[in-house]
């Protein structure tokens, strides 16, 4: 990620270099796009940094939602910075656009595309590869969808974002000279804009969910309470409430009432058994919480 970041910044300088040769404002959009991705990444690297911060006493269940706080900067960064930029950009270009525009030499455009696609490339071989390898067998949606560290995928739609974006850039100035229309530029660089917001909206939505409390997914928790039930103490489980404190920390609280007799040194045992299932089970499980329910709340135990 750090060689990433150095990358992008490199090639924002040379873009915005070329589009002062060109005056291209999708190079200017591209620009934008590369210096709102050095920032993002290094969002990213300070989440990741602040989610790995031992507990303290003002916050006990730890720093690991850091991680989805500054995942959603990086979204609201690319959606307002790189997105509201280009397009911005893009609609001043085009309305700027008069009889006597002239189209300069696109020579120096073509060259930075060049250099910035090889770059980009080998950026996005590499994310992709730690993403099939994160993700193993399961399907990348099920996985997106599932997944409770987004910096495993934020940094793979960031690329792809940016190859796109590159395409598009590419399309609108070599189209504009092929036909000699400026307005072509102005429209790369719309589209340029539209395509970071639509990044920046999945990573926004993707993320609130794990920011409010998100748990476990339905079939995990049909899972946990079929695993809390099995046990010959337990007369079945109450309310199971889950929630992802980090991208490798789950929390599980709930009500469990026991088997009638049960006694003081059989419950405990059977919470030791239940805690040591669910840890094996969800290794992500940091902490494991049963109270043992009342006989009088007959919504749990009922007589």
């Amino acid at each position: 990620m750090v060689a990433a970041i150095a990358s992008n910044l490199i090639i924002a300088i040379i873009k915005f270099i070329a589009a002062a040769f060109t005056g291209s404002s999708a190079m200017i959009s591209e620009g934008i796009h590369s210096v709102v991705d050095t920032g993002n990444g290094g969002l990213l690297l300070l989440g990741l940094k602040d989610a790995d911060k031992p507990a303290d006493e003002e916050h006990p269940f730890g720093h690991g939602k850091s991680l989805y706080f500054w995942t959603n900067i990086v979204a609201i960064s690319i959606f307002g910075i790189g997105g509201g930029m280009s397009l911005y950009e893009g609609i001043t270009h085009v309305t700027s656009v008069g009889e006597h525009t002239v189209l300069g030499d696109p020579t120096a455009a073509y060259i930075v595309l060049a250099i910035a696609l090889v770059v980009e490339g080998a950026s996005f071989t590499i994310a992709v590869r730690q993403f099939m390898k994160a993700k193993g067998k399961m399907r990348a949606g099920e996985f997106i969808r599932r997944s409770k560290d987004p910096s495993l995928y934020a940094v793979v739609f960031e690329d792809s974002a940016a190859m796109l974006g590159l395409v598009f850039a590419f399309l609108g100035i070599f189209l504009g000279h092929l036909f000699n229309n400026p307005y072509l530029d102005g429209v790369a660089s719309i589209a340029i804009g539209l395509l970071l917001m639509s990044v920046a909206w999945f990573l926004a939505s993707r993320t609130k969910g794990l920011l409010v409390g998100e748990g476990v997914n339905p079939d995990e928790l049909a899972d946990i309470r079929r695993r809390v039930e099995s046990d010959p103490t337990v007369r079945r489980a109450g309310d199971i409430l889950t929630m992802y404190l980090g991208p490798h920390d789950l929390l599980i609280n709930m009500g469990v009432c026991f088997a009638d007799g049960a006694t003081d040194q059989e419950m405990h045992a059977s919470i030791r058994r239940i805690e040591t299932d669910l840890r094996a089970a969800y290794p992500e499980t940091k902490r494991v919480y049963i109270e043992a329910e009342s006989l009088a709340n007959l919504t749990v135990c009922p007589r």
